[in-house]
């Protein structure tokens, strides 16, 4: 697996906090310490270290749970959330190249990146997608390119290009490319020398050969193995080119790989690509989300994780329970709390869940079947927008017309609207009681 180390030490973190009995400031303040060791021993960079581990521990202290969150799980999306954003946020920097159409890829970085090795690792990543690929030799400094290139590109069932004894690099991509483009290959593979040892070198020849072919996308290819170093290689390659983006190779299991991932992160610049062994087949497109839940060790966290983003992603919930707390409680904020947490349980668990109102509540006013719940949410999907809001106004006419559209009986509605009423009733003496305690705040972990 990719970083064994850092994957270990932060799996065993979150093992041991969904283990904890409770979560205090004192177990938080333990998980933040384990991950900063995680973090710096895999070369990340200690300010961007300290700067997470405050984020960490602010926000599981003191986020308001979501309605049917604990806070264990709260911590481990917080975790998720913000190695996340450290490693790039949520976006995938998924390739789009299209089929029937040629696309130039040109490939430049410092000796030693792994190119060659990158360049094959890409052909047998996009054949398999069903393109096709040919591979262009247009380094002409390191001896044995030539031979190499060729061999992977054979073994990958790729078209070659290739001139051997022609020291103009610039002039090779160029015939290359034309004569991919001639044969309608659809990913045309640019390889370049990379005999230079500083960005600005790098950089020119670049621009140079990039002038010639018209590349669609530049990709820089960086050794994972140089951590922290990475970073001044992707500022400058970022700064000099719109359409860049990174493959970052021998993340096998470098003790520096997490540094190298933060650090190009940090830039801006894209990483698109990962390596993730010697084997051509040993290649990903590299999702933040995904490499983060390896990290983690997903599996039952990772269903944890989409729980509570499922909760929090509803963009209605914080409306709704405002609306409910303040005594504003209508059929829609009724619908729009069915909906998203039905599988969390009966309404009882939501109003139990508004700071303040852990009170224990009738049976009778609060049972809500599934079956019920999925009835009652039938009959309000034909109401009109006026009804939701103003449940008042629905009189024998409109209930007919509800009926007829949710193939129920208006003796159906009626009994939604009871259980309404009872509801609302019920809400608006839990209101009055929590104003008479207004230093209670649901959720909120004692600080010793």
């Amino acid at each position: 697996m990719v970083l064994d180390s850092l994957s270990s030490s932060l799996g065993n973190a979150i093992k041991k906090i969904l283990r904890t009995p409770v979560v205090d400031e004192k177990a938080v303040k333990e998980l933040v310490r384990d991950i900063q060791r995680a973090l710096i021993q895999s070369d990340v960079n200690v300010k961007l270290v300290s700067e997470l581990s405050k984020r960490i521990e602010k926000r599981i202290l003191e986020e308001e749970l979501p309605p049917g969150i604990t806070r264990r799980e709260l911590a481990v999306k917080v975790v998720y959330d913000e190695l996340t954003g450290l490693l790039g946020g949520e976006r995938a920097q998924l390739p789009k190249y299209q089929r029937g159409r040629s696309t130039v890829v040109l490939l430049v970085g410092i000796q030693g990146s792994g190119k060659t090795t990158t360049a094959s690792k890409l052909t047998w990543f996009h054949k398999k997608q069903g393109l096709s690929v040919g591979v262009v030799c247009a380094d002409n400094f390191r001896a044995g390119a030539y031979d190499q290139l060729k061999q992977l590109a054979d073994r990958s069932g790729a078209e070659f290009y290739g001139e051997k004894g022609n020291p103009n690099a610039v002039e090779i991509a160029k015939n290359g490319v034309q004569r991919m483009k001639e044969k309608g290959i659809e990913l045309i593979i640019v390889d370049t020398a990379g005999r230079h040892k500083n960005e600005g070198d790098l950089i020119n020849e670049m621009k140079e050969i990039a002038e010639a072919i018209s590349p669609d996308e530049i990709i820089l290819v960086l050794d994972g193995t140089i951590g922290q170093q990475a970073m001044q290689q992707a500022e400058a390659f970022n700064q000099a080119t719109k359409i860049g983006t990174i493959f970052l190779t021998k993340l096998d299991g470098s003790a520096r790989g997490g540094g190298a991932l933060s650090a190009v992160a940090a830039t801006g610049a894209p990483i698109r690509f990962i390596g993730t062994g010697e084997g051509i087949e040993e290649i990903e497109p590299f999702s933040p989300p995904r490499f983060v839940g390896r990290l983690l060790g997903m599996g039952d966290i990772e269903a944890l994780v989409e729980k509570v983003k499922e909760v929090q992603k509803t963009t209605s919930m914080s409306k709704d329970l405002s609306a409910i707390a303040s005594g504003r409680f209508t059929l829609k904020v009724l619908y729009n709390q069915m909906q998203a947490l039905r599988r969390m349980g009966p309404l009882s668990k939501i109003l139990q869940s508004i700071p303040g109102m852990g009170l224990s509540l009738p049976k009778e006013a609060m049972d809500l079947s599934e079956e019920r719940m999925k009835k009652w949410m039938v009959i309000m999907q034909s109401m009109t927008e006026e009804e939701l809001e103003e449940p008042h106004i629905i009189d024998g006419s409109r209930m007919r017309r509800i009926a007829r559209g949710s193939g129920t009986t208006p003796k159906d509605i009626r009994e939604l609207l009871d259980q309404y009423k009872m509801s609302k009733k019920f809400v608006k003496q839990m209101v009055t009681k929590q104003k008479r305690f207004p230093g209670m705040k649901g959720g909120q972990i004692p600080k010793h």
